[in-house]
């Protein structure tokens, strides 16, 4: 099993190019069952995106990608459709689910394994099933498997989440487009991901619209040859910000939308990190006075539990107690014990960490538990005296192309053995 080690240490410079969001490219190739040719531009080439494309595969659809230009086309021609998503395509990413609205959408029926992913909490699909069904679709759950059918076809609906899923509000929208009449749908996720699949649909004829945290869909998917380039992926982005914050001399990070990360700039610039904000990059700088501060995560526009672990590394250097209040999922400090083997002074009670710095990091042998922690235990690595290693990477190859190789750009003493 493949390992990364890491010298700590040295100071970074240089640039790097921010790949697709992954998070954003996943719910829009689960879209294109309901199109005859889509090409995706701006795609990130990680394991997540290479399942769901053999998924696609699976089911009957045809691609072609393309790693040297980030894109991929695909083709459905409705021949040979397979309603299934098997579970040894679906255990390792949880968002294989996202093919269940489509597969309900266009053909009536579908098959789809309960989900894996990162083991960070349960995670339940029951959102993602109560939508479904108040779209028409008759739902059972038998020998691991989602059995969803709709014979008759899919019917508009009002109805209100009872809370806010990302995943519910993309296979939401993605079974509803198809649906007979209008849908009005409360209570949903706005990340900039959702707006992303929302402003790939328009291109289908679709007519959609988001009014706070309600979407509205009416009029149905016209068909067509169509291109989309995915939008840059603010949890890389956010890693790297946070990785320069922690060891860069100067840092220049590429292909981005500053808007996309406002919260996160905000709550950078209050703990002192020094960066200059442009229109499509950022420059960030190594800060040795980081201040204390307390976050809550929570759902877009608030601060993402995709970073939470992140930011746990640049609070290790901040003079005096942080605190980190996890709101989303309530199994997501399992890094926490591997960073105590790094020196990191971390008290867990519940949903709240606190963490009291500064102190100093020391390299040690650790496991990566999931993706975002993996990512996490790279940015402790990378400030801490002596070597790390870095065992189960392969959550890292989920979600950051070329991680060790952008990294090594700029000066990284980072390899993969």
């Amino acid at each position: 099993m493949q390992k990364l080690i890491i010298d700590g240490k040295k100071v970074l410079s240089g640039s790097i190019r921010i790949s697709g969001s992954k998070n954003s490219a996943l719910p829009i190739l689960a879209a294109s069952i309901l199109n005859k040719q889509t090409t995706i531009k701006n795609i990130p080439c990680v394991n997540d995106i290479l399942t769901m494309l053999n998924l696609l595969k699976f089911i009957g659809l045809k691609y072609k990608l393309s790693k040297k230009k980030n894109s991929v086309d695909v083709t459905n021609l409705d021949k040979k459709i397979n309603t299934v998503a098997p579970y040894k395509l679906v255990k390792t990413m949880r968002a294989g689910v996202l093919v269940l609205g489509p597969l309900l959408a266009r053909y009536g029926n579908a098959k789809v394994s309960l989900p894996g992913g990162c083991a960070i909490g349960t995670r339940p699909v029951d959102l993602h099933l109560f939508a479904l069904k108040k779209l028409g679709a008759k739902i059972k759950i038998k020998n691991g498997y989602i059995l969803a059918s709709a014979p008759k076809g899919l019917r508009g609906a009002s109805f209100r989440f009872p809370s806010i899923s990302v995943g519910a509000t993309e296979n939401a929208i993605l079974a509803a487009i198809k649906a007979k009449g209008v849908t009005i749908i409360e209570n949903c996720a706005v990340e900039p991901e959702i707006k992303d699949l929302v402003n790939f649909i328009k291109k289908l004829g679709v007519k959609i619209k988001i009014k706070g945290r309600r979407i509205t869909i009416s009029g149905s998917v016209k068909e067509k040859k169509i291109s989309h380039k995915i939008i840059c992926d603010r949890i890389e982005l956010g890693t790297y910000l946070i990785g320069g914050a922690l060891t860069a001399k100067k840092l220049r990070l590429k292909n981005i939308d500053p808007k996309l990360i406002k919260s996160e700039i905000f709550i950078l610039k209050k703990m002192g990190v020094k960066m200059r904000v442009s229109k499509n990059y950022l420059e960030i700088y190594k800060s040795s006075n980081i201040k204390k501060i307390n976050i809550k995560t929570a759902p877009y526009p608030g601060f993402p539990t995709d970073l939470q672990a992140q930011i746990m590394i640049l609070m290790t250097q901040a003079k005096g107690v942080s605190k980190i209040e996890e709101n989303i999922f309530e199994n997501r400090f399992m890094h926490v014990p591997e960073l105590k083997r790094m020196g990191a002074k971390i008290e867990i009670r519940n949903n709240i960490a606190n963490i009291s710095g500064p102190c100093s990091l020391t390299g040690a042998e650790v496991m990566a538990t999931d993706l975002r922690a993996s990512v996490s235990l790279v940015l402790a690595a990378l400030i801490a005296d002596k070597r790390t290693k870095i065992n189960r990477i392969y959550h890292l190859d989920r979600g950051y192309q070329d991680l060790e190789k952008k990294l090594i750009k700029c000066k990284a003493q980072i390899k993969r053995v």
